[in-house]
This record gives structure tokens, C-alpha cells and sequence, in this order.
């Protein structure tokens, strides 16, 4: 999860985007809250290792929506052209 975080957070930066997202998380005690990143161009984020005894929150939903992000940063669609131009799509009769 934290791996997917800062790559969509260094895509992000990389295109001048921003984003909000909220996953859950573990707090120092070890209870699971909710935490939100802003991320734009200059967030600094810290990702920390979890005691391995910890069951690690679940963020499937949180993870989805990067994942879904990630990828229309790096496969944009592309437009499809055209075949032909009718006639009345650009002629005036000649007057302006």
C-alpha cells in the first residue's frame, strides 16, 4: 500500500496534480484510524514499517482507486480520428 501511495504521489507531482486520499492506518498505540494525504507537487510524506504482529488495516478500496489512478496517469486515452469531414462541417458558402 505505501508503495502505491508514493508512486501515485510521485506521478502526481510529475503532471502538477493533486489528489486527496484516505486509507486506513495504524496510530502509535497500534489502533486503526483513518488518515488522509494531500498530495500535490511538494508533499512530503514518510512511510514507516509496522510491527509485524499487526494485522495491517484494510485499504482495498483506498488501494483500487490509486491503482485506477496510476494508471490513467501512465495510459492516457488517445483521441480517435476522424474518418472524413462533411462538407457542412466547414464550408460557409465563401462569405464571412
Amino acid at each position: 500500500m505505501a508503495a502505491a501511495l508514493v508512486e501515485y504521489a510521485r506521478l502526481l507531482a510529475d503532471t502538477s496534480g493533486a489528489d486527496s486520499i484516505t486509507m486506513r492506518a495504524l496510530d502509535p498505540a497500534g489502533h486503526a484510524v483513518d488518515a488522509t494525504f494531500l498530495l500535490t507537487a511538494t508533499s512530503v510524506l514518510l512511510m514507516q514499517s509496522s510491527s509485524p504482529h499487526a494485522e495491517p488495516p484494510d485499504n482495498h478500496e483506498a488501494l483500487s482507486y490509486i491503482e485506477q489512478r496510476i494508471d490513467a496517469i501512465t495510459t492516457p486515452i488517445r483521441p480517435e480520428a476522424i474518418d472524413s469531414w462533411e462538407t457542412w462541417d466547414y464550408d460557409m458558402d465563401g462569405s464571412l
